[in-house]
């Protein structure tokens, strides 16, 4: 038996989660049955869509359970196994975040090829963000030659890489986040016209000082008021790719929708929301595409790391008051 430590759903949150949510429990770890294996959790990701998961509504993931440990993105290492797929020392991609160690069958794990990358990237941008990113840009809102692209959240795990992506395609990206941090990494990373949205009064104003034709491309991450203001600042015929709209996750009643859809209609602005799960099928052709970028210099990610099991709420909290820059992780081991 072996000691491990779990996060669990404590009490469900109204508005902003704060820490008395959740419970940190410890739970003995026996030896893993036949067929399973035990994994010692490397690293864990925290991502907004876990919020939803936190209330007891049907969606397109299932709500965590309370007083059952959570579970999310996770790279870990094989310490014991009874299974012949897999040998102590193997690296695998999970579910199963939020717990320093677990047993599972073995047919819920993937071994994982790193292809020369860190691990932690299959979580960030070699995994499900950089995935939605690709997928988001690419397949639904069907980029094509000479658009100009506007990002919402543009400093996040999801939107710096839909700008570096966009970039290396070759387009004019604007892109949008909050501080001068924020704003240095985004010139950093390629973005042709960088908006520090806290220190502006006009959104539309701000994205049209860097495409004063408009957009033809809008990734939203953000929803409200940069919602809004794409759709002032949109061409005709654009494209909006409604990837999360995390300024509404924690409110505690219904928000009003843009006061200016009506736009959609002159404009004929499309607009369709996706989820990454039903893009998996891009993801070969996606890391084909990344590792040429990588080796290229064109693609580059950031990560805010916090340590140990302990602090995984606070790394949750933190995306809600725009604490990452990049991929937010916790590092287990």
């Amino acid at each position: 038996m072996t000691t491990v430590k779990e996060v669990r759903l404590k009490s469900r949150p109204q508005g902003l989660p704060t820490h008395d949510n959740f419970e940190i429990a410890a739970v003995e770890l026996p030896a893993p049955g036949a067929g399973e294996v035990q994994v010692k959790n490397l690293w864990m990701t925290v991502d907004p869509y876990m919020r939803g998961r936190m209330n007891d509504v049907k969606s397109y993931a299932p709500p965590f359970q309370l007083g059952k440990v959570m579970d999310g993105g996770a790279i870990g290492e094989v310490t014991a196994s009874n299974d012949p797929k897999f040998a102590k020392g193997d690296l695998v991609q999970s579910g199963f975040g939020w717990r320093e160690a677990f047993n599972a069958p073995a047919a819920s794990l993937q071994k994982l090829d790193a292809k020369g990358l860190p691990p932690q990237a299959f979580l960030g941008a070699a995994g499900m963000p950089g995935l939605t990113a690709y997928a988001g840009l690419l397949k639904v809102a069907a980029l094509k030659d000479g658009d100009v692209v506007f990002v919402s959240g543009a400093a996040g795990a999801v939107g710096s890489m839909v700008v570096q992506i966009a970039k290396a395609k070759g387009h004019k990206v604007i892109g949008s986040a909050g501080g001068a941090d924020k704003v240095a990494f985004l010139k950093e990373i390629g973005v042709d016209h960088a908006i520090d949205y806290k220190a502006e009064k006009d959104l539309t104003a701000a994205i049209l000082a860097g495409a004063p034709e408009g957009i033809d491309v809008y990734f939203d991450n953000v929803g409200g008021a940069h919602l809004e203001a794409a759709l002032n600042a949109a061409k005709l015929f654009a494209r909006f790719a409604i990837c999360g709209m995390i300024s509404i996750y924690n409110a505690t009643r219904p928000e009003p929708g843009p006061s200016n859809l009506a736009l959609l209609i002159g404009k004929n602005i499309r607009m369709e929301g996706f989820i990454v799960s039903h893009h998996f099928d891009m993801m070969p052709k996606y890391i084909e595409e990344l590792s040429g970028w990588v080796r290229e210099g064109k693609v580059k990610w950031q990560e805010t790391v916090f340590e140990g099991i302990d602090k995984a709420p606070d790394a949750f909290l933190g995306l809600f008051s725009g604490q990452n820059t990049g991929k937010m992780l916790v590092k287990l081991a």
